[in-house]
C-alpha cells in the first residue's frame, strides 16, 4: 500500500494552522487592557470632557484598565457612550497592544433656546441640553417655542451659518408666531422682520443690498424696523 505523502503533508499543515490559530486566539483573549484612551474628533469639543466619559464607563463597567479582553463587548461600550446627551457618534476598538480607544464626535449647537425650558438646537435640528462645561456663543431663540417654530428656526440658522456676514452678526431669532420671525443683529439697533422661511435667498439678498447702501449713507441708525416680509422689497420704519 502506497502512502500519498502530499495528502499527509496537507493534513498536517491544516492541523498546524488550526492549532496555531487556536493558540493565538487563546493568547489574545488572555491579554488585558493596557490603557484606556478617550479621543474627541472634530472641532468645538467643549461640551464633554475625558473625565466625564471615563466616569460614565466606570459607573457601568468598573475600571477597564487591566480588564481581560474577553470580558469586553465593544458594541455595548459604544452604546453607553452614545447614551450621553452630548455625544453625536462614537467608535470603540482595541489595538494590537491592548489599548482600548474611544473616538467620540460631540454634538454641535447652532442656537440656544431661552424660555421656560433652556436647551440648544443642534446641527441636526434636535434638542440638546446645556453643558456644565461650556456655554456656546450661538444665536438666542426666544418667543413662542413650538415644534414647528423650532423647525423653522433650524432652517433660518442653517442659512445664516452659510453666510459669513450673517453668521458673525445675527445674535438672535425672536418668534412672534409660527411663520413670523424676527432677527436681532450684534451692532445694529433695528429689528429685521423676516416673516416666514419662504424665499430666504431673495429676502436676504434684498437685505444685503439695503444694508450696503444704508452703511454707505451712514443711515443705519435711522431705522427701527426693517421688514423683508413683502414680495421682493425691503420696507423700513424710521425711528
Amino acid at each position: 500500500m502506497r502512502v500519498n505523502w502530499n495528502y499527509l503533508k496537507l493534513a498536517f499543515l491544516s492541523v498546524s494552522v488550526i492549532a496555531l490559530y487556536g493558540f493565538a486566539d487563546h493568547r489574545s483573549k488572555q491579554k488585558k487592557v493596557s490603557e484606556v484612551a478617550i479621543k474627541f474628533v472634530g472641532e468645538d469639543n467643549l461640551y464633554l470632557t475625558e473625565d466625564a466619559v471615563n466616569k460614565l464607563l466606570i459607573q457601568n463597567y468598573g475600571p477597564l484598565k487591566n480588564r481581560g479582553k474577553e470580558q469586553l463587548v465593544l458594541n455595548t461600550i459604544e452604546e453607553v457612550i452614545l447614551s450621553n446627551d452630548m455625544v453625536k457618534n462614537a467608535q470603540v476598538y482595541l489595538t494590537v497592544n491592548g489599548e482600548l480607544i474611544s473616538k467620540i464626535v460631540q454634538r454641535k449647537p447652532i442656537g440656544r433656546v431661552e424660555g421656560i425650558s433652556k436647551f440648544y438646537l443642534d446641527d441636526l435640528g434636535k434638542r440638546m441640553p446645556l453643558s456644565k462645561y461650556h456655554s456656546a456663543r450661538v444665536p438666542i431663540i426666544t418667543g413662542k417655542i413650538t415644534g414647528k417654530s423650532l423647525e423653522d428656526a433650524y432652517v433660518i440658522l442653517n442659512y445664516i451659518n452659510e453666510d459669513d456676514f450673517l453668521r458673525k452678526n445675527v445674535i438672535g431669532i425672536h418668534i412672534e408666531e409660527e411663520g413670523d420671525y424676527q432677527l436681532r443683529f450684534r451692532m445694529e439697533n433695528f429689528v429685521v422682520n423676516l416673516g416666514g422661511v419662504d424665499n430666504l435667498n431673495t429676502k436676504f439678498r434684498n437685505f444685503m443690498a439695503f444694508y450696503a447702501k444704508a452703511s454707505k449713507d451712514n443711515s443705519l441708525e435711522d431705522y427701527a424696523i426693517v421688514s423683508l416680509e413683502f414680495n421682493n422689497q425691503v420696507v423700513c420704519t424710521k425711528i
